[in-house]
């Protein structure tokens, strides 16, 4: 059996470092800085970190709104959201994140689109 995405992650630890990065890759983003300019980041990131470690298969229990309730109103355009994509690939490559977890993570953005854009 070969090991969970979370574990291919770095469990909790590997994980939070990678969405901490991811983060704060968005604060620095000029295409989605102005989105995250009152947003209380620490916060962000716990919930980053639990989203991420939920659906991967970690212990953690995601407390956030899902996706769709979370976006709604917001009005994410396509090139939004490819910057959240490309945040995240280099959130994923500052860590040592093998091609085929990329993949994977690619495969869940991608899955996530209809619930954030232009909703």
């Amino acid at each position: 059996m070969s090991a969970s995405l979370f574990d291919r992650l770095g469990g909790e630890t590997g994980i939070t470092r990678i969405t901490s990065d991811l983060v704060d890759n968005h604060l620095r983003n000029p295409t989605i800085a102005a989105r995250f300019a009152a947003t209380d980041a620490a916060r962000l990131k716990a919930l980053a970190a639990a989203f991420v470690i939920s659906g991967t298969g970690g212990p953690a229990i995601y407390q956030g709104k899902e996706m769709r309730a979370a976006h709604a109103g917001m009005n994410i355009n396509d090139a939004e959201f490819m910057a959240v994509v490309d945040d995240a690939m280099q959130a994923l490559d500052k860590n040592g994140i093998g091609q085929r977890e990329k993949e994977e993570i690619l495969f869940i953005l991608y899955s996530l689109r209809p619930d954030v854009v232009r909703i």
